[in-house]
Formats: C-alpha cells, sequence, structure tokens
C-alpha cells in the first residue's frame, strides 16, 4: 500500500483533535473518542499494508521513493503518526488513563518527527538539485511535518520541567521556524505555475486544499506554543501571526470553496486526492480554535466549530466516497500480497503534467 493512504488517517485523525480542542461537551467528548480509536485503527491497517509493501515487494517499495510523483506523500505517513499522537494524548485520556495516553502520544510524536525531519531533509535536498517534475500543491507534503509536529508538541511541553521543559519548547520552535521557510520557498514556484498555467481541473484541483494545512496548522502551533510558554512575548507572537496568517486562510477557504463548488457542478469524479479535503480544513479549524482560546474570543472559537461541523460533513462524503471505489474493484483483482491493482492506481498521485488545462 502506498504512502499517499495515510492521507486518510491524517483526515481523520483531525476531527479528534479539534473536537477535543472545543468545548467540553459530551457530544464532542464522545465524537473524539470515536474518531480517534478510527484513526488509530486506519493507523494500524495502512501502516500494516504499508510495511507489507516494504517486505513482500521491496522493489516497488524503493521505486515509491525515487519516484517524484509519489515521494511527497511520504509526508503523510508523519503526519498520521503525529495526528493519530495527539488524538491519542487528547482525546484518547479518558479510556487509556493520564500516564499511557501521554505515553503513547509522546511516542508517536518522536516517531513522527524524525520521520518529517528525514522528508523535510530529503525534500529541500531534492528541490536544491533541481526536482524533476513541475510544482505541485503536494511539494508541500514532505516539509510540513515539522510545523505539524510544533504545533502537537505544545501539549506535552506541559508533561515537562525545569530544563526539559525549555529545551523542548525551544525545539519545537525550531520546527516551527522550518517548516515555515520551507514552506514559503516551496510555495513560490507552485504559485507562480498556477499564475501561467491557470487552476488545474479534475483530480488534481483538491490538492489546492494542501497549502491551507501550512496556514492552519502554523496558527494553531503559534498559540498553542505560545499558550504553554507562559511568556509574553511568545503569546503576542502567536496573535500577532494568528490574526495575519488567519485573515489569509480565511480567504483562502472563501476562494477554494467557490472553486471547488464550480468544480463539482462541472462534474469533479472522485479520487483518492479528495482526501485533500480533510486535514487542511482540519487544522484551520485547530487553528481557530488555538486563536479564539489565546485571545479570548468566543467569536472565533465559534468558527473553529462551524469549520470542524464542516469538516465532518467532508469527512463523511469523502470516506463513503472511498469506500464505494474500493468495493467497486472486483474481488478476483487481488493481486499475489493482498494488493488490488484497481485501488493501487486508484491511490496512485497524480502525476504533475496532469494539472495542465
Amino acid at each position: 500500500m502506498t504512502p499517499n493512504w495515510f492521507a486518510s488517517v491524517m483526515g481523520t485523525g483531525i476531527i479528534a483533535v479539534v473536537a477535543a480542542a472545543g468545548p467540553q461537551t459530551t457530544a464532542l467528548h464522545v465524537t473524539a473518542e470515536v474518531f480517534w480509536i478510527l484513526s488509530a485503527t486506519l493507523l494500524l491497517v495502512v501502516g500494516t499494508a504499508h510495511l507489507h509493501r516494504w517486505v513482500g515487494r521491496t522493489d516497488d517499495a524503493r521505486a515509491d521513493v525515487h519516484d517524484p510523483a509519489m515521494f511527497p506523500f511520504f509526508g503523510a505517513v508523519s503526519m498520521g503518526l503525529l495526528t493519530v499522537g495527539a488524538a491519542s494524548g487528547s482525546a484518547g485520556r479518558a479510556l487509556l488513563g493520564d500516564h499511557p495516553s501521554v505515553a503513547l502520544a509522546a511516542a508517536l510524536w518522536t516517531a513522527g518527527t524524525l520521520l518529517g525531519a528525514v522528508t523535510y531533509v530529503e525534500m529541500v535536498r531534492r528541490l536544491r538539485g533541481g526536482y524533476p517534475a513541475d510544482p505541485v500543491p503536494a511539494w508541500l507534503m514532505p516539509v510540513v511535518p515539522p510545523m505539524v509536529s510544533a504545533a502537537t508538541g505544545a501539549a506535552l511541553v506541559a508533561h515537562l520541567d525545569g530544563a526539559a521543559r525549555v529545551a523542548f519548547l525551544a525545539l519545537c520552535y525550531v520546527l516551527f521556524a522550518a517548516a515555515l521557510a520551507a514552506a514559503v520557498a516551496v510555495a513560490v514556484p507552485i504559485a507562480r505555475r498556477l499564475h501561467r498555467r491557470g487552476l488545474p481541473r479534475g483530480p488534481v484541483l483538491p490538492t489546492l486544499w494542501i497549502p491551507l494545512g501550512v496556514v492552519g496548522q502554523s496558527v494553531a502551533a503559534a498559540n498553542l506554543l505560545g499558550t504553554v510558554s507562559h511568556r509574553g512575548g511568545l503569546h503576542a507572537f502567536g496573535i500577532g501571526y494568528g490574526v495575519v496568517v488567519g485573515s489569509v486562510g480565511v480567504a483562502g477557504i472563501a476562494a477554494l470553496t467557490v472553486v471547488t463548488l464550480a468544480a463539482f457542478v462541472r462534474g469533479l469524479d472522485y479520487a483518492p486526492t479528495w482526501w485533500s479535503f480533510t486535514f487542511p480544513l482540519g487544522t484551520c479549524a485547530l487553528g481557530a480554535t488555538a486563536l479564539g482560546a489565546a485571545l479570548g474570543s468566543e467569536a472565533i472559537r465559534a468558527f473553529g466549530l462551524v469549520l470542524w461541523g464542516v469538516l465532518c460533513l467532508v469527512w463523511a462524503a469523502v470516506a463513503a466516497a472511498t469506500v464505494r471505489s474500493l468495493l467497486a474493484v472486483p474481488a478476483n483483482a487481488a493481486g499475489e500480497d493482498g494488493d488490488v491493482p484497481g485501488v493501487r492506481r486508484r491511490f496512485r498521485p497524480v502525476a504533475p503534467t496532469a494539472s495542465r488545462r
């Protein structure tokens, strides 16, 4: 199973993370637990299938690493681990207990952060050497994980004391800065290409939402870290950053909603890239929730809750479409290793050249 399947883990887990960060109501609490369990189950299933690919089809797995269209999606593996880890430490606390939930969150954070560092460094190296493909929004996938580490690491800061707390907080800010710098550097050629050739159509169009993931996650990270730092300057930075970048995010959501609805009116067939609608929207909901809490603004927190509600509807539509797609594959199409050729083709990233008009 190829790494882009981990996008479903991300899109499912973020629902639990945002629900756990929202108002303390029974409905949100139950929803958070349900989606935490679901995302953890997906992580186990997808992770096992991906590991089986490395063991049973090593050459194919290695080819994924060298494939310029597939490699960016290895960032989804890291972010899947980080998202489920964050959900485990929040939504899973009541079921697991305080210490086990924190231990699991820390373990998944460590694994996700280390893997994210690898994809980050490798993507930067490939970009400096001249990436053998046209710029596409998916290029952000391998450089964004450190930002997710920064945002999810904020919850772990509270469990540390003294020098360890200061060092870990500093590490999270380093991850924040590194991810932001790389994301801006990668976004520039992507924006230039979109300006020259216009917006993509077909299965590539949903990936336009990926940059919003950087926006929402960075707003969340800046404010969550600012809050746990107990430093006036860092708290003010988080609010200022959140107001400015969050405003850009709101405009982006509005514009992309119009573009996406127009695409559905024209007829947008299902593709696994539909999962690109979920995680970015979830990070924006999380960013609004964190900014609202930092500002003490119920209006902004309510906006985050609205985005979360929309996310749940979008997730339901994408999940249903995915299940229909999987069920449409003939039972006798399964390969010798349990992979389904038809499914693999559906979940293989579209080559960058497919985004041309």
